[in-house]
């Protein structure tokens, strides 16, 4: 039996169980650091955001940002559920190949994609490459034209919108990295050429305002920029555009001061915005894209490490080591991200102290968490980061030569392995010895 705290699960023992599967059994079984994903919680994201467009009776398209945790199993799990994906490199691509993902439900997003990307995208006949710059644009154009090849594309443009976000990831503003501007008359331009070539075959626009945004406004005036967008290319191009991409960011719950809107209430403001642009000006309504990634995997991860060392600091601090660190969740050492933890073998316990959560790795920095009220704490026990299911694996790394932790996906009791554990044999596997 289990009762529930919060959002999760808990048994009779006290553990917290994740899908079902108590997290002591997977500690023992897989080993921590581990990633484990309740995969019917990222179900059941991806069905309240087509429940929006159902009932709407309008035509979408939910793709899957692929860089917030991209696998074999991941693209397979999206696969199931018939949602479509972006990619943003290469490999992304190439693990969506591996999973036999369909490739004409693939997009590709990046600002710097090299000839041998967008060869591989061209050769597996993906359904979009969507164009960031005008350098990328010559480079397709010439591609497509050497092989008489047509391809979907879309423009992604700036929209001069700042995001309430971190400047990390505000991407939609006018200075940015991405897109075609649209105010100083890029996005036209680039229009005009797209319009222009032979084998590139224009379906729309695409946008991204910004990461882990909490209100619906931002999006709002997004839509009503994108709508004014493809209206100007109608009448001055005689284009109508038959998608428009709202991109993704939609805000997820990291702690208890964070309330972030249920990601479905973004895409029904963005829904109402456009149906009601469209029929003042008397125009169908476009094919609505959004771009969901952390709000479908963030909540429905959870990082188990086993805790060691202690130190305390009279009257400053006290410290708890945990097995794992920035090698495996670089964000609050990237971002300043917060996140909440608790002790997965002793859930119902009394809380006693306030501690802060030191990783192992050879950085001041490496901080997965600043005061957290748990219960007493001792070497061998199990520490549950709560939501790292985004850009947690994606962004892993092998500092000070640690292997990557393991990742398993937790459903109706039952838990299956599906990235293994790296091993010490795996760190120098690339590595070339000097000439004797």
């Amino acid at each position: 039996m289990s009762n529930q705290v919060g959002a999760s699960q808990v048994n009779d023992q006290g553990h917290l169980l994740i899908g079902g599967v108590d997290t002591v059994d997977l500690a023992k079984s897989y080993g921590t650091p581990l990633i484990a994903y309740d995969t019917a919680n990222i179900r059941q994201q991806i069905r309240g955001f087509k429940k929006i467009f159902d009932s709407a009776g309008v035509n979408y398209q939910i793709s899957y940002a692929s860089k917030a945790f991209a696998t074999v199993a991941m693209y397979q799990l999206i696969n199931q559920e018939n949602i479509n994906c972006d990619v943003v490199s290469a490999g992304e691509l190439y693990t969506a190949m591996k999973a036999g993902f369909p490739m004409n439900k693939v997009s590709f997003h990046g600002n710097n994609k090299s000839v041998d990307e967008l060869a591989l995208a061209l050769d597996q006949r993906i359904g979009c490459i969507i164009i960031d710059n005008f350098h990328e644009l010559h480079l397709l154009d010439q591609l497509t034209t050497a092989r008489k090849q047509h391809i979907n594309v879309m423009l992604r443009v700036t929209p001069g919108i700042s995001a309430h976000t971190h400047e990390y990831v505000m991407t939609g503003q006018e200075d940015s990295k991405f897109g075609f501007d649209i105010k100083s008359g890029q996005a036209d331009s680039a229009i005009k050429q797209v319009l222009s070539a032979e084998y590139l075959d224009p379906i729309g626009a695409h946008c991204h305002i910004g990461s882990q945004i909490f209100a619906t406004e931002g999006f709002i005036m997004a839509a009503q920029k994108m709508m004014d967008l493809i209206l100007k290319w109608r009448n001055e191009y005689n284009f109508d555009a038959p998608v428009v991409n709202l991109g993704g960011g939609f805000g997820i719950r990291y702690t208890d001061d964070e309330t972030p809107l249920h990601p479905e209430e973004f895409s029904q403001a963005i829904l109402e915005e456009m149906k009601k642009i469209a029929s003042k000006n008397q125009i169908n309504l476009p094919e609505i894209w959004i771009e969901p990634g952390r709000s479908i995997v963030g909540n429905a991860g959870t990082s188990l490490y086993t805790i060691g060392s202690h130190k305390e600091i009279p009257g400053v601090r006290k410290y708890v080591a945990v097995d794992g660190g920035m090698g495996d969740n670089i964000r609050p050492a990237l971002y300043q991200a917060k996140y909440e933890t608790v002790l997965a073998n002793k859930i119902n316990a009394p809380v006693t102290q306030t501690v802060s959560i030191a990783g192992k790795y050879c950085e001041s920095g490496d901080m997965l968490a600043w005061n957290q009220e748990l219960p007493d704490t001792h070497s061998g026990d199990i520490l549950a980061v709560l939501d790292t299911g985004a850009y947690g694996y994606s962004m892993a790394s092998n500092y000070n030569r640690n292997p990557r932790p393991a990742v398993v996906f937790c459903e109706n009791g039952k838990s299956q392995l599906v990235v293994k554990r790296e091993q010490l044999e795996d760190l120098t596997r690339l590595d070339v010895p000097l000439n004797n």
